[in-house]
């Protein structure tokens, strides 16, 4: 079996974004509606910036999918970047005329020597040799998201097939924390889906305005924490025979890939140094002709394994580095001092680093599952399926 993977490719203010995706059986339903929904989460949010007026995200499946289905060859999308007529000189892949003095100017405007703090600039500009940090910038920018969540919408696709489902929802944005803990798993999902902050809980969502409000008058950035959710997971997908097998590290390291992910917790994560093992350990018992847990502490992952319980993945997002008020930093070519440069950016994305890491989580699930169950067709793999849980119901 073909392992899901995928490659993206673009530029912030480039002609377009593309993602190819190997490893999708044939047979899927792939419906571009439900990617272009997703786009749009990833959008929205209250303490978004300019870009967001800007760009209205929509997917354009360019291969892999007939009629709606798709074929088992590789899919690619391509998602248009609207402000490119306003970059086309500044980022041309063709080569152009540099004696000309209106290019010259506009290619010099777009220009950036001066480092941002926490931005991938200094690293990036030394280990490719660039003086022009928009070099680094323009792929480094967390733009390149957009074709993760398309991507992940493909995964979510393969695994809704099988009800397995998945949200996200903010539990912190600065010093306020919502509190969710006596809500329903799909009350949460619903609240979640229907605030501009995705968060539940009313009383924290309107402090979290104000927070963010504050922010911008400073010219500051806030971050936070969030919360992904996936529910019936089957037992047994990853592996505890090898390190790079473990479906926990994988999650780790798929949502630490996002920008500005400093964290990542799996069930209670970092409290769990500070609990008795009495207290972590979920209990198993055996009840109505199934495994059954009363507390789901290890996040439906133990030994590198889904443990059939709903997996838990928590994030935490620094502030954005990019700020009205910049920090102080040095200019690459000069080595003076400076203010560091100012491109235009968002005071909070912590909703849209959660929907970048559902996906992210969806991805990885889709490529253990189609490991675990795989097959060149959505039929054959449906057998596999099937067949694993009459399996289970025999033990």
């Amino acid at each position: 079996m073909t392992k899901f993977r995928f490659l993206t490719s673009g530029e912030s203010h480039g002609k377009c974004l593309n993602a190819i995706i190997e490893g999708v059986p044939a047979g899927f339903a792939i419906n571009k509606d439900f990617i272009n929904t997703e786009l749009a989460r990833r959008q929205v949010g209250y303490g978004r910036g300019g870009r967001m007026a800007i760009e209205k995200d929509t997917v354009e499946i360019l291969s892999g999918v007939r009629f709606g289905i798709s074929t088992g060859a590789p899919v690619s999308m391509e998602i248009q970047n609207k402000d490119w007529e306003n970059w086309e000189i500044s980022m041309s892949t063709d080569p152009v005329d540099l004696n000309d003095g209106y290019v010259q100017n506009i290619i010099k405007s777009r220009e950036i020597t001066r480092i941002r703090p926490g931005h991938a600039d200094f690293a990036g500009a030394i280990k490719y040799g660039h003086l022009d940090i928009r070099n680094v910038l323009e792929r480094s920018s967390a733009r390149e998201t957009a074709t993760r969540v398309a991507v992940g919408a493909i995964a979510k696709c393969i695994l809704s097939a099988f009800s397995i489902n998945g949200f996200s929802h903010v539990t912190r944005i600065g010093k306020i924390t919502a509190d969710n803990k006596d809500l329903m798993f799909q009350t949460l999902k619903i609240k979640a889906e229907n605030s501009d902050l995705r968060c539940a809980d009313d009383v924290a969502y309107e402090k979290m305005k104000a927070e963010i409000d504050t922010a911008k008058e400073n010219g500051d950035t806030l971050g936070g924490d969030f919360e992904i959710v996936f529910e019936n997971i089957p037992v047994g997908l990853g592996s505890f025979v090898h390190w790079d097998k473990k479906l926990d590290g994988l999650i780790a390291q798929a949502v630490m890939s996002i920008p500005a992910v400093k964290s990542v917790e799996i069930g209670r994560g970092k409290e769990a140094g500070e609990l008795f093992g009495s207290e972590m350990h979920d209990e198993v018992f055996y009840e109505n002709w199934k495994y059954v847990r009363r507390t789901n502490n290890a996040g439906g992952l133990e030994g590198g394994m889904t443990n059939g319980e709903n997996i838990i993945v928590k994030g935490t997002m620094k502030a954005i580095p990019t700020m009205k008020k910049p920090l102080d930093s040095i200019d690459i070519i000069s080595n003076e001092s400076y203010k560091a440069h100012f491109e235009r950016s968002d005071v909070c994305a912590v909703p849209a680093c959660a929907v970048v890491a559902e996906a992210m989580v969806a991805i990885v699930l889709a490529d253990a599952f189609l490991e675990k169950f795989g097959g060149d067709s959505y039929g054959e793999i449906r057998c596999n399926f099937d067949n694993y849980r009459n399996y289970m119901k025999k033990r």
